[in-house]
């Protein structure tokens, strides 16, 4: 059975518009949360408030997030303004090289990513504050609207990506005179379009939130042994908006530049297969069709998900177990969807490449299968190391009852050997798609591990709506059992956020390799030799940049959270004898103005990299400039990021009197832990997770001016002004 165009476009454009609806549906439950103190409510943390005690409290905490929602969208704004300059000016380098249709395509990939940034940030602001206003009723219910509002970044982000996607084609077939592969090369700009937001957000957010975060931490807590978010504390409101910056608007566009680039490359590679374009247009939207059905596993999974993993009110654990149970079923749900999906798309048997291997259909089912499970895999290892739970993480914890030292050299341990596993199930994601498939095999792994990202955009953005909620019970001065419900919340949300990197970092290694596949084949490149000189100085270049990139990105943030330990410690004396108010908004801007400065070194090393090696040196250079970045980022990034994970888990574990009450909060053990927690700081949210970008820029980057990339080639492989 092979499926007629009109049910091929109806099965792309109808889960793109139920995901925006219910995603829109998501939207309208929060607003129905009202912050009105539950009038009428019989609840013992109600009983004994006086009316006007809880208004003050109401009003207090609509103060908070309005103030944190403003410095989030101001940010946002600011940062916007930076990208459409970015988006001008690349634009006009992308039409010299390339063609009107690839810098169209560019212009919708970076509006998409902004559009859906902005919806992010928007519900997370918007949920925050209903989500304490819950939690001050009971625990279940603070969950609910927790994941409602995560629902509506992931089901629109994902929804709108493939219909802006399929947009994009059909308008470029009705317009644009380019066919077949070289139509879908220009498709690729959407990707880099993308990828090219995804970098300003990764890196400036990144900055920003932990500006704030480690000089909140260096002086409030080391120095006046104040509670986390504490409203005295002046940089509190500036950690509280970096929450949504980095890990709202951040991953957002950062797995949404791994969807568009993976979607791409399949492309590419689908449209280069004379038997796969014989079998209509089914075979050639097989890669957009994988992730629009993903829309409606995600849709299933929420409906699933209270009933099979309910939360108890008496039980917190069952908040992490319902939030990995999503999941679980989204998981579990998409394996046979894919796998009747190639069945009716695809031939029995067909050919990538004249002469080449011969494909089965159900090689492709399987290929896809593997990065889905591979990701499953990944985000448990990733949580094994990580979660206070599990050994890795108390074993830093008694460690640091010597030393901040101590602790600080396990972790980095802890670090690099959690990049085993991971690694190890790349691999054989890589060889056995490989094998069966080429490179077609890879870019499909890459796609079904992004097969659930609808939910794991749902459970990464509901991480900051918790720890924001977590905040402005504690600003507003709510009663300690609020905000241990909360703290709850949040602590389940520090997990899955971990898997959340876990799953992102594997993804961009898949989606990376995918691109350095398309571009092998724009680029008429047939092997890489490492013996070649000028691919082995490519190699060495490449494997230098993710180490250039974290330091520069690491003293961005240490550079900015001296200014804002500067700044509190000026503000604390007036403060603390209560003759001044905190001025959040000074604190706000110090973060805002270092973000925005500091994100332009590190993002023209990954863009101007592989133009130079490609443009400069010749296609073998560009080559081994994309094998090294892609090698030393995932490892690099997977140890940053756990080992950062780990010192944050290993503060709260002791925090929480796990060790003993000689080992407490104020303990030289507690202040040793949140040393390892601030160095670590910026390694798990900002360095770590931005190294996906270098992976998928740089690769996405050297696919978009493949043809330009070969025009400056000599006959060998080396540079233009070399002759061959």
């Amino acid at each position: 059975m092979v499926l007629t165009d009109l049910v091929v476009d109806s099965l792309i454009i109808a889960p793109a518009i139920l995901g925006c609806v219910i995603s829109a549906k998501s939207w309208v439950a929060v607003s129905n949360v009202k912050i009105n103190g539950h009038p009428g409510l019989k609840d013992p943390l109600l009983a004994d408030m006086k009316d006007a005690e809880k208004n003050k409290i109401v009003k207090a905490m609509e103060e908070i997030s309005g103030t944190i929602a403003e410095g989030a969208m101001s940010f946002l704004f600011t940062e916007y303004l930076y990208m459409a300059a970015y988006i001008f000016v690349f634009s006009f380098i992308l039409m010299f090289f390339t063609d009107w249709e690839t810098t169209v395509s560019f212009v919708w990939g970076g509006a998409t990513s902004i559009i859906c940034g902005w919806i992010g940030m928007k519900i997370a602001v918007y949920t925050n504050v209903r989500t304490t206003h819950e939690c001050w009723a009971e625990l279940r219910r603070g969950f609910d609207v927790a994941i409602q509002g995560g629902a509506v970044m992931g089901l629109s982000l994902v929804s709108i990506g493939v219909l802006n996607l399929w947009i994009l084609i059909k308008a470029l077939l009705a317009f644009s005179p380019l066919r077949d592969d070289i139509l879908y090369e220009a498709v690729a700009g959407y990707g880099l379009g993308g990828s090219s937001v995804a970098l300003f957000g990764r890196v400036g957010g990144g900055i920003y939130t932990k500006a704030a975060d480690v000089g909140a931490d260096l002086s409030g807590k080391n120095d006046y042994g104040m509670d986390e978010d504490d409203y005295r504390n002046p940089a509190c409101i500036a950690d509280n908006v970096g929450d949504n910056v980095g890990d709202i608007a951040g991953m957002g566009a950062d797995l949404f530049g791994s969807f568009a680039e993976a979607t791409c490359a399949s492309l590419v590679l689908v449209a280069s297969s004379a038997d796969l374009k014989a079998q209509g247009w089914c075979a050639v939207m097989y890669p957009l069709l994988v992730s629009s059905v993903g829309i409606v596993v995600g849709i299933i999974t929420l409906q699933l998900g209270p009933s099979m993993y309910p939360v108890n009110n008496s039980d917190p654990s069952t908040v992490e177990k319902a939030l990995k149970g999503i999941l679980n079923i989204s998981t579990v749900l998409m394996t046979p969807v894919v796998i009747y999906l190639s069945h009716v798309c695809l031939p029995e048997e067909f050919q990538m490449t004249e002469g080449g291997v011969v494909v089965k259909w159900y090689y492709c089912a399987l290929a896809i299968g593997l990065g889905l499970w591979s990701g499953l895999l990944i985000g448990y290892v990733t949580e094994y190391y990580t979660s206070s739970t599990y050994t890795p993480v108390r074993e830093i914890a008694e460690t640091q009852k010597q030393s901040a030292a101590t602790g600080i050299i396990y972790g980095l341990a802890l670090g690099y050997l959690s990049t085993i596993i991971p690694v190890l199930a790349l691999g054989v994601t890589i060889l056995i798609a490989h094998s069966l498939c080429g490179m077609f095999g890879v870019s499909l792994a890459a796609l079904g591990m992004l097969g659930t990202m609808t939910m794991a955009l749902t459970i990464d953005a509901y991480g900051p709506i918790s720890d924001n909620a977590g905040g402005i019970a504690e600003m507003a001065g709510l009663p300690e059992q609020v905000r241990e419900r909360t703290d709850c919340l949040d602590a389940a949300g520090n997990t899955t956020a971990a898997i959340g990197k876990g799953f992102a970092i594997g993804s961009a290694a898949l989606v990376s390799l995918a691109l350095f596949g398309a571009f092998t084949v724009r680029a008429e490149i047939k092997d890489v030799d490492i013996l070649d000189p000028w691919v082995f100085t490519g190699l060495l270049y490449g494997a230098m940049m993710p180490y250039a990139f974290a330091a520069w990105t690491m003293k961005s943030v240490g550079e900015a959270a001296n200014d804002m330990v500067k700044e509190c410690m000026r503000q604390f004396p007036g403060i603390m004898a209560g003759t001044a108010k905190p001025d959040y908004y000074t604190c706000i801007k110090i973060s805002t103005d270092a973000s925005l400065r500091e994100m332009i070194k590190p993002g023209l090393l990954v863009i101007c990299s592989p133009l130079v090696a490609g443009l400069g040196f010749g296609k073998n250079a560009c080559a081994g400039l994309l094998s090294g970045a892609l090698v030393s980022s995932v490892q690099l990034a997977i140890s940053m990021s756990n080992s950062g994970g780990a010192w944050d888990n290993s503060k709260k574990y002791i925090t929480g009197g796990n060790l003993g009450p000689e080992h407490v909060k104020g303990s030289e053990t507690q202040k040793n832990a949140v040393t390892g927690d601030t160095v670590g700081d910026p390694l798990k949210d900002t360095s770590g997770p931005a190294l996906n970008i270098v992976m998928k820029l740089t690769a996405i980057i050297s696919l978009v001016f493949g043809s330009a990339i070969l025009k400056y080639s000599n006959s060998a492989g080396g540079p233009f002004w070399i002759a061959a």
